[in-house]
C-alpha cells in the first residue's frame, strides 16, 4: 500500500475535473460529474484512467462504487465530437496494452481492477456508458429511472469499447445481437432479466442496497476478495476485442457514420433535451 495515499485521494479529490471521490471504510465512492450529460470525453476518460490506475496499488480500498451527479445520465456515450477531432484521444495511445484501442483499454482497466467494482445505475447509460457498466464487476439499476443500451448502430457503427464482448458474456450472443442491432434503450427490469445488470431495484432502495453490499464486501477477512477475483478471473477477450476494433474502425470510416453523427449533434445530441430520446433523434436521421 502507498503510504499516505488514503489522505491524498480523499483530501485532494478536487484535482479530478469530472469526478467526486471520497474514501470511507475501505470503500471508494466515485461520482461522475461531467455536465450536462456525463459524455465520455477526453477529460472524463483521463480522470477515470488516472483514478483506477492509482487505486490499483491501494490495499486500503476494497470496493469502488460508481454513481452519477446527474439524476438522468450515468455516462451518456463517447463524445460524438470525435468526428471532428479523431485524434483527440491519441494522448492515451502511448501506454495502451497490445491489441486494444483507447476505449477498450478503459473497459479492460476496469474489468481487471483488483477491487470489487459496482455501478449504481440511476439514469441512462448508452454506448460507451453501457460498456463501462458491463465492464464493472456488478451493476444495480433503479426501476423506473435506469436505462441501458448500445446505440452505436443508429450512428452507422458498432460498439468499439468492448461492448460486443462484454455484452455477449453477460447476456449471450442472441441477446447481444438484439441489443447491438436493435439499438434500443432497455429498462432496469429487462436488463436484469437479460443478465445485463445484477438486479433491478426500486429507485428509493438503490442507495441502501448498494451501500449494504459494498460495506459487507469491504468488511470481509483479509484475502477473501483477492481469492474470489482470482477464482472468478475475467475471461481473456483479446481476440474478440481485435475483431470488435476492426469492425468499429471500418464502419467509422464510412460516410454514413459521419453524416449520422454530425446530424445528431446538429439536432441536439449531447444536450439534456436531445439525450432524453437519443434513439428517436437518431432514427429520424435514417434514410
Amino acid at each position: 500500500m502507498r503510504t499516505g495515499y488514503r489522505s491524498e485521494i480523499s483530501v485532494h479529490h478536487d484535482a479530478y475535473a469530472t469526478l467526486r471521490v471520497s474514501l470511507e471504510g475501505g470503500i471508494a465512492r466515485v461520482t461522475l460529474d461531467n455536465p450536462p450529460v456525463n459524455v465520455l470525453d477526453v477529460a472524463l476518460m483521463a480522470d477515470l484512467r488516472h483514478l483506477l490506475t492509482a487505486l490499483r496499488d491501494d490495499d486500503s480500498v476494497r470496493v469502488i462504487v460508481f454513481d452519477s451527479a446527474s439524476p438522468e445520465f450515468f455516462i451518456a456515450h463517447v463524445d460524438m465530437t470525435l468526428v471532428d477531432a479523431p485524434d483527440a484521444f491519441d494522448r492515451f495511445a502511448a501506454d495502451l496494452p497490445d491489441g486494444v484501442n483507447v476505449f477498450q483499454a478503459l473497459g479492460e482497466l476496469l474489468r481487471h481492477q483488483p477491487q470489487v467494482t459496482i455501478v449504481k445505475l440511476a439514469g441512462t447509460a448508452r454506448g460507451g456508458g453501457a460498456e463501462f457498466v458491463a465492464a464493472a464487476d456488478m451493476a444495480f439499476a433503479a426501476i423506473g429511472r435506469a436505462g441501458i443500451g448500445q446505440i452505436e448502430a443508429l450512428m452507422g457503427i458498432v460498439p468499439g469499447g468492448g461492448g460486443t464482448q462484454y455484452l455477449a458474456g453477460r447476456v449471450g450472443r442472441n441477446r447481444a445481437l438484439e441489443a447491438v442491432l436493435g439499438a434500443g434503450l432497455y429498462d432496469a427490469e429487462t436488463a436484469e432479466r437479460y443478465g445485463w445488470v445484477n438486479r433491478a431495484v426500486p429507485a428509493a432502495e438503490l442507495d441502501g442496497v448498494v451501500d449494504r453490499l459494498a460495506r459487507d464486501i469491504a468488511a470481509l477477512p483479509e484475502g477473501v476478495i483477492a481469492a474470489a477475483k482470482r477464482a472468478l478471473a475475467p475471461e481473456d477477450l483479446s481476440e474478440g476485442l481485435r475483431r470488435e476494433h476492426d469492425a468499429w474502425a471500418g464502419q467509422f470510416a464510412r460516410p454514413a457514420a459521419e453524416r449520422l453523427i454530425r446530424g445528431a449533434l446538429a439536432r441536439g445530441a449531447q444536450s439534456r433535451d436531445g439525450e432524453r430520446d437519443l434513439e428517436g433523434l437518431l432514427r429520424g436521421l435514417a434514410g
